[in-house]
């Protein structure tokens, strides 16, 4: 089973060798990797066409003028040839070298896999701010707002292909709204993985301040009229006191090993 790992980057010259070393420390080599730019001024392929060599021909990569993210996520997809679909941004890299190996193992009787992420501060990547668990996770739980974490979010192919790939009419949550399509529409089989898949620097799209919340619950609602969900204010805001549990409980124990 192949892998393509999608990695979309647009000035990313500061952390795309991070991101570029974890995937070539991958036990398992069975795997693409597709870099869709969107026209980066920075050293950004200058960084890809030095790796380019250590891919050993499992390295492509385009630089184009994109619509955002997620449209260049769509171009990765289209590019992709492997069995199993998952996307890799260019800040974030994975968390220990038998990833890769483990959503392989795990595609048994599935159409997708995910597991956990964690956060960190660009200026020390190795103490955890936040851990995203999706153990929790339920079909169910999409309709408070609530999802796998995404960027541990590996699919078959052939899934999208069968319902779509992002929407483009979603600007900040285009995510959120591609996963309630496939799992709680479609009802794809899925299943969760109990291991750390990627770790994220804070920062990005989805989590930069009271501005972006408010345009993710937009998104949210919008996701559930357009696919015929009913959803209200109120069981959206449900996520955020889920999310101030689990922050409070991640602090906590913290504190407690750390003494």
């Amino acid at each position: 089973m192949m892998i393509s790992i999608i990695t979309a980057t647009y000035n990313s010259d500061k952390t795309l060798k991070d991101t570029f070393d974890s995937i070539l420390s991958q036990s398992s080599t069975n795997y693409e990797c597709i870099v869709v730019d969107g026209g980066s001024s920075d050293n950004t392929l200058k960084i890809v066409r030095e790796y380019e060599s250590k891919f050993d021909g499992r390295l492509k990569w385009i630089s184009e003028k994109d619509n955002g993210l997620y449209d260049a996520m769509n171009k990765g997809i289209r590019l992709a040839t492997g069995d199993v679909i998952g996307i890799l941004n260019s800040d974030d890299f994975y968390a220990s070298s038998d990833v890769l190996k483990n959503i392989a193992d795990a595609f048994t009787d599935v159409d997708a896999v995910y597991g956990d992420i964690q956060y960190v501060d660009s200026s020390n990547l190795k103490d955890c701010v936040r851990y995203y668990s999706s153990k929790s996770f339920k079909r169910w739980k999409m309709r408070l707002g609530i999802m796998p974490a995404h960027p541990s979010f590996y699919c078959k192919r052939e899934i999208y292909t069968k319902y779509g790939l992002f929407d483009l009419d979603f600007k900040i949550a285009a995510d959120f709204e591609q996963l309630l399509r496939l799992i709680y529409i479609h009802r794809i089989k899925t299943r969760y993985i109990p291991m750390l898949f990627v770790t994220m620097r804070r920062g990005g799209i989805s989590s930069s301040g009271f501005s972006s919340h408010k345009r993710i619950i937009r998104d949210h609602m919008l996701a559930y009229k357009k696919n015929g969900i009913y959803s209200n204010y109120f069981l959206e805001g449900i996520r955020y006191v889920n999310k101030l549990i689990d922050i409070y409980w991640f602090r906590s124990k913290k504190k407690l090993t750390s003494r």
